[in-house]
């Protein structure tokens, strides 16, 4: 005969599944029932009144308003390269020096061919022309010798003592010595300061001194200087090369204003306005920032990358900041001292014409017209439809339908 507890030990194990189940739906009502009966636990976003920036961000990189190719006017070999690339250089400051002992030749030469038409020069006024003076002074006193010994001849012919053929022959003699003297001060005149002969010398040591200029000329290209300060940020020339003009040897970013170069979508094109305000960081150095001023806008839009080239001017650039460097621009647009916020992720057909939030009210989700303004950095200005203190249902519980019942969980606003 079986005892008591062994008769309900018998019913248990009769009816196990049946408590089985029973204990398992208890487990689920509990789990389940304040989903089903209150609504999913969702976080809400509250609602907040704030200073609010709107930039439109863009990549670019740093450029010099220009730069300068450095290169040879002559043909030559390259003897020395005293700079490297990345270096900062003086106006002045010696690039590259060519192999120049064919040229010093040439303007050694020149020189003395200007040494020696000054000579010429000097010979001329300090020799022939005291020469051509003494000339035409001998000429002179022959001449009037001539003159008087036919005076006086004339005069015995007159009295017959002479015949004819003696005074043709002493008129001959003063035609001669008249020629002569001629002659001699023509001679003298060349070797005057407008004279030919000066002329001559005068234009032998013009050319002379040219070919010496030109000769000075080509050796001072053989050494190549830079043209302002800079730094270079390219050098294709090593010791040994053949150069000759019309190739760009080395490239000179010049010291001075920095700009920062960047593509923006064409559709931002009616946000921007030269000078407005940037924060720049370089990509090699993202925590630092800098300030920066819009200064160029581009007429033309890119119809390849729909995009539209900016310019913005670093006044005061940092260090490192180097050419081509790779940079993240954020150019402020507009400023609210006090805007109603929103993330823009809680907004839906935010693109169309009619966007609206889903507004808790109370236990639901209500849809809520709301009128947009300025956008930016992940949040959107709520010109009408909410107040700060209104919550939202962000974007991840965007599941969620109108009217659908709830149990807010306030998060932290963005």
């Amino acid at each position: 005969m079986s005892v008591p507890w062994q008769r309900a030990w018998s019913a248990v194990r009769a009816h196990r599944v049946a408590i089985l189940a029973g204990a398992g739906a208890a487990a689920l009502a509990l789990w389940f029932g304040p989903t089903l009966v209150l609504g999913p636990r969702v976080d809400v976003v509250t609602i907040e009144r704030r200073e609010f920036v709107q930039t439109v961000v863009a990549s670019g990189h740093v450029e010099a308003p220009h730069r300068v190719d450095i290169g040879t006017q002559i043909t030559g070999v390259v003897a020395e390269v005293p700079v490297t690339e990345g270096q900062a250089v003086k106006a002045g400051q010696t690039l590259i020096r060519l192999d120049s002992l064919e040229l010093k030749a040439a303007a050694d030469q020149a020189d003395a061919a200007v040494q020696q038409a000054l000579a010429r020069l000097r010979q001329l006024h300090e020799v022939q022309q005291p020469m051509a003076q003494q000339g035409v002074r001998q000429a002179q006193i022959t001449l009037a010798n001539a003159r008087a010994q036919f005076k006086r001849q004339q005069d015995l012919f007159d009295q017959g003592f002479i015949g004819q053929a003696a005074l043709d022959d002493l008129r001959k003699s003063v035609d001669l010595a008249d020629a002569q003297a001629r002659n001699a001060r023509t001679q003298l005149d060349t070797t005057a300061a407008s004279g030919s002969d000066s002329a001559v010398a005068e234009t032998a040591l013009a050319q002379a001194r040219s070919s010496a200029q030109m000769s000075r000329a080509r050796l001072a290209y053989a050494t190549i200087a830079a043209p302002l300060d800079g730094s270079l940020i390219r050098r294709d020339v090593e010791r040994g090369d053949v150069v000759q003009p019309g190739k760009a040897l080395m490239v000179l970013s010049p010291s001075g204003a920095t700009e920062l170069v960047a593509q923006i979508d064409e559709k931002n094109l009616n946000l921007l306005a030269a000078g407005q305000p940037a924060r720049a960081s370089a990509d090699a150095y993202p925590d630092d920032r800098f300030a920066a001023e819009l200064v160029y806008i581009n007429p033309g839009v890119d119809a390849q990358r729909g995009s539209v080239e900016v310019k913005l001017r670093v006044a005061s650039p940092p260090a490192y900041l180097r050419q081509d460097m790779t940079v993240s621009v954020d150019i402020e647009v507009a400023r609210r001292a006090q805007a109603v916020l929103v993330p823009t992720d809680a907004v839906h057909d935010i693109a169309g014409k009619s966007p609206w939030v889903l507004k808790v009210d109370g236990r639901h989700a209500l849809r809520q017209p709301v009128v947009l303004g300025l956008r930016g950095n992940g949040v959107s200005e709520v010109l009408h439809g909410l107040q700060p203190g209104d919550r939202v249902v962000p974007g991840t519980a965007a599941s969620l339908g109108d009217g659908v019942r709830l149990r807010a969980v306030v998060a932290a606003a963005e």
